[in-house]
């Protein structure tokens, strides 16, 4: 619903109320038998009261004594008739307050009406028909409430999902924003350790300056496809490469041995089963962990060790005390996030060694 088309039928709706009261009013004066000034300063006051009261917009305990002014000029117009239809106006009036303000003020105006219609029924006869118009008044007013609580309902059910799609928007761009800084950080900083092998090769041995050139090639083409992998997710029409797994370390591993890095990988158990989601969670702490070794590191050994049991435990230690420098970028605190949204948990910092990140993932 475009925004023009909502406003038209907001004020299309508050001015059905006041033109429904007005009619019915006059049906009251008409009925009531009441000496013709007196019925139309009655109809005129309750004509004029509705829809100044629909005009203005009016909410609250300010609509609710509006409203029992205009039923008040409702009750001169019509009083001692019990079988005047014209009272059915004041149902209306009870419904009216009821959406139009909060619930106590609401019930309030429903009550007060129903009570009405009992001095009536004292004052002017014991006819039974008074108790109809009680009851009526009383069931709109608890109907229009239950009405109001489901309105109210839909409302923030509407409120709870557009917030929700923009939580979800935010996630989803902090998830990409996740896997861009993992796939580019590692192909960057192993590619920029090829691309040092070959300058320092070239002149004396060009075929491995070759080789270093093309594993950073390899690798450049590989990112790109998992760049375009990240993205699919968004762009239905983005083909790329399937999300990498913790089945895949070996060849992560390998990576950055050709580049040069010293990598030791000993994995107990297996994680081929491992949920899609958590394969992959390993798979980046992992990435990082070895990114931020190499590139804060002095070329130490570094230990990965991954332990694959009830739950899978990962560990990758270095002995440089340098890569506490990682911790001025958004590597440790990107392999932290990716370890809570699968319900693990990940620490790291400096221990008797240098540097370890610790993390634990459920299966």
């Amino acid at each position: 619903m475009t925004p023009i088309l909502g406003v038209m039928e907001e004020r299309s709706a508050r001015m059905t109320a006041p033109a429904v009261v007005g009619a019915f009013a006059v049906a009251a004066a008409l009925l009531g038998g009441r000496p013709a000034p007196v019925a139309l300063v009655a109809v005129a006051v309750v004509a004029a009261g509705s829809v100044l009261l629909a005009v203005r917009g009016v909410t609250g305990w300010r609509l609710v004594a509006g409203l029992a002014v205009v039923s008040a000029a409702f009750v001169v117009a019509g009083w001692g008739s019990p079988t005047n239809v014209g009272w059915f106006g004041l149902c209306v009036v009870a419904s009216w307050g009821v959406f139009g303000a909060p619930v106590l003020p609401g019930i309030t105006l429903g009550v007060a009406l129903a009570v009405q219609f009992g001095v009536q029924a004292v004052a002017s006869s014991a006819d039974p028909g008074w108790a109809a118009w009680i009851a009526g008044t009383l069931f709109t007013t608890i109907a229009c409430t239950f009405a109001r609580r489901q309105v109210d309902l839909v409302r923030e059910l509407r409120v709870a999902q557009a917030s929700l799609a923009d939580r979800t928007r935010v996630e989803e761009r902090n998830r990409i924003a996740a896997e861009v800084h993992d796939v580019i950080g590692h192909a960057l900083t192993v590619s920029l350790l090829h691309v040092t092998s070959a300058r320092l090769a070239l002149d004396e041995d060009p075929e491995v300056a070759r080789a270093s050139l093309e594993e950073a090639e390899r690798l450049a083409r590989s990112s790109l496809d998992e760049v375009r992998a990240a993205v699919g997710a968004v762009r239905s029409d983005v083909d790329g490469a399937p999300a990498p797994h913790a089945r895949d370390l070996d060849e992560l591993v390998e990576s950055f041995r050709r580049a040069g890095a010293d990598v030791r990988l000993r994995v107990d158990g297996d994680v081929a089963d491992l949920a899609a989601t958590r394969g992959l969670a390993v798979y980046r702490i992992v990435q990082e962990s070895l990114t931020n070794a190499v590139k804060h590191g002095d070329g130490g050994p570094v230990d990965v060790v991954l332990e694959a049991g009830d739950s899978v435990t990962l560990v990758v230690g270095n002995g440089t005390r340098g890569a506490t420098a990682a911790r001025g970028g958004h590597g440790i605190v990107g392999m932290q996030e990716r370890a809570v949204a699968v319900g693990g948990r990940l620490e790291a910092g400096p221990d008797a060694r240098g540097w370890r990140v610790s993390a634990e993932v459920p299966r």
